[in-house]
């Protein structure tokens, strides 16, 4: 595989501001600001390359994104930082229109099956997309959405970076599947709102502690490999975990990502009385009284965490774990989510890896209700999605729906050998289906 070549890049503005939003400021709420520090969300997808013209195939894109940027105002703004002399800063952002970054890529060497046939995710992945290494705050000078499309020999990988102060997964994709919309020349089937929800008697902007730090170079990330669970292999799981812990409140993701996290436990051979903890994003949107919209365009998540002896976690059998996972979510009920926010904007603290991380801590992001292969910009579905580089360390792992229905595909992030170890492992590999 041959190493990616820029051809060109541009900034790709919205033909008009024919929104409400289109010059308007947007508070951030704490949802948002505590991700100020971390890198923001790359996802991608591979499609077999088009029987259009290479030409043809950038412009329409261009074109298309240009026309899908009109209903996202935020998504060709920046970010604005003002420092207070009470040592605090404020945030928004401001819809001024100055446009998203597009680059057009090549690889001459690099197949379709180059990047799915590898048992781990080949590093040249992480080179398909834009603005790698820039964190959040960066969105003050730099774009808070860059797209990357590039070809493959035999396909086209859309690589799209978009600063995770301006929305998170759930967002991502609603603006990816508009500008798919679009592409396919539909008009868009669900509007962002962009409204921020606060509580009442918050003044706005919030004001936090914040010192921009030099933006170091990140880590080397880790080998990653991604695992393919099949839609009656991950019933079982649920219906094996909710026996052992007598209840059937435990969810079929709860019942797969415990047994993710006691195959890699199991695999470092930890002593028994050692902490282990898993970090989870719970979505807050249907855990508000009243829910917010579906289409609530932001951040509302929250960090959260379940934590176990090593022990215990093993000889509890699956159902001890996704139980105490299952029970920490279930704490997330509207009062929980409302004085957590409120916790926040009196001490407010920002989310780092650093926080999170640990030689026995797990992180997943993103979910598998996420509609990622229904995404067609007029040439068929994705073949794959993939993540890039960012927020990336040892014990990340990122869900996707599978291309089968009910499938869910597993990215994990781990030293070489432990990945090697899970894939030797028969109990862990029992549920997989290659």
């Amino acid at each position: 595989m041959s190493a990616v070549s820029v051809i060109s890049t541009s900034s790709i503005q919205a033909p008009s501001h024919n929104n409400d939003y289109s010059t308007r400021n947007i508070h951030l709420t704490p949802w948002d600001l505590q991700l100020l520090p971390v890198e923001p969300i790359q996802k991608g997808l591979l499609f077999h390359k088009p029987e259009d013209t290479s030409n043809h195939i950038i412009h329409h894109l261009k074109r298309s994104l240009s026309s899908t940027l009109a209903f996202f105002p935020p998504l060709t703004g920046r970010l604005i930082i003002t420092k207070h002399e009470d040592n605090t800063a404020s945030s928004f952002i401001a819809c001024n229109n100055k446009g998203a970054l597009f680059v057009h890529a090549t690889t001459a060497n690099t197949s379709v099956a180059d990047i799915l046939q590898p048992t781990h995710v080949p590093p040249i992945v992480h080179s398909f997309f834009p603005l790698n290494g820039v964190k959040n705050y960066e969105g003050t000078t730099q774009p808070l959405l860059a797209v990357q499309v590039t070809e493959l020999v035999d396909g086209i990988f859309i690589g799209c970076t978009m600063n995770h102060l301006v929305g998170d997964g759930k967002s991502f994709w609603l603006f990816i599947k508009s500008w798919a919309e679009i592409s396919r020349g539909y008009q868009i089937s669900k509007l962002p709102t962009f409204d921020r929800w606060f509580l009442d008697g918050i003044d706005c902007p919030i004001r936090f502690p914040f010192t921009q730090k030099e933006n170091s170079k990140s880590d080397v990330v880790p080998p990653e490999r991604v695992f393919h669970f099949t839609k009656k292999k991950i019933a079982q799981l649920k219906s094996k975990a909710n026996a052992e812990a007598n209840t059937d409140k435990i969810s079929s993701l709860q019942a797969l990502l415990t047994h993710l996290w006691r195959s890699m436990i199991r695999c470092k051979q930890l002593d028994p009385q050692e902490e282990v903890h898993y970090f989870l994003l719970i979505g807050v949107r249907p855990r508000l009284v009243p829910p917010l919209p579906e289409d609530y365009f932001g951040n509302a998540a929250l960090l959260s965490g379940v934590t176990m002896k090593a022990g215990e976690l093993l000889e509890g059998g699956l159902g001890k774990g996704a139980w105490e996972m299952n029970k920490m979510i279930s704490l997330h009920s509207d009062e929980m989510v409302k004085k957590q926010y409120e916790f926040w904007v009196k001490k407010p603290k920002l989310i780092t890896l650093g926080s999170v991380s640990s030689s026995n801590s797990f992180v997943t992001s993103s979910s598998p209700r996420f509609d990622v292969y229904g995404n067609d910009f007029g040439w068929g579905k994705p073949l794959a999605v993939r993540s890039g580089g960012a927020q990336k360390r040892n014990g990340k792992i990122t869900v996707f729906t599978g291309a089968e229905e009910g499938s869910v595909d597993i990215e994990v992030c781990l030293p070489y050998e432990i990945l090697v170890d899970l894939g030797n492992d028969p109990e862990f590999m029992h549920a997989i289906s290659n």
